[in-house]
């Protein structure tokens, strides 16, 4: 499964998910922050499912319809938390994921959001 960390979220977890066997990409490796617009287009040309910790990522794709390959936020969650929350929710709903869903992990609370009928005719 390939993944593209925003630059928010603690690098450690790139180690983690690349010693579980994930292809990432860590947006925080990137000579400056292109902007959010620009990391949700890349994640989507390289077919990576995009983990932020920034809402603005779900606005963009669900208010603005910029396409995506799935989103997965974190919420409230401590940076050392970060790759098992993540390595969790990939393991549970890595297939809704891929397929366009934006999942939101926060503790106790999750929330999925399917991908829209229309936004999967266009792919």
């Amino acid at each position: 499964m390939k993944l593209l960390l925003d630059t928010c979220v603690w690098g450690g977890v790139r180690s983690a998910l690349q010693a579980a066997g994930y292809d990432v990409v860590w947006a925080g490796d990137w000579p400056e922050d292109p902007g959010d617009q620009e990391i949700l287009a890349r994640a989507y040309e390289e077919g990576r499912i995009l983990v932020t910790l920034d809402k603005d990522f779900g606005e963009l794709a669900i208010v603005r319809g910029t396409p995506h390959c799935g989103i997965l936020r974190l919420v409230n969650l401590a940076a050392r938390q970060q790759a098992a929350v993540c390595m969790r929710m990939l393991a549970l709903y890595g297939k809704e994921l891929q397929s366009g869903a934006i999942v939101t992990a926060e503790p106790g609370r999750l929330r999925i959001r399917p991908p829209d009928v229309e936004e999967m005719n266009h792919r």
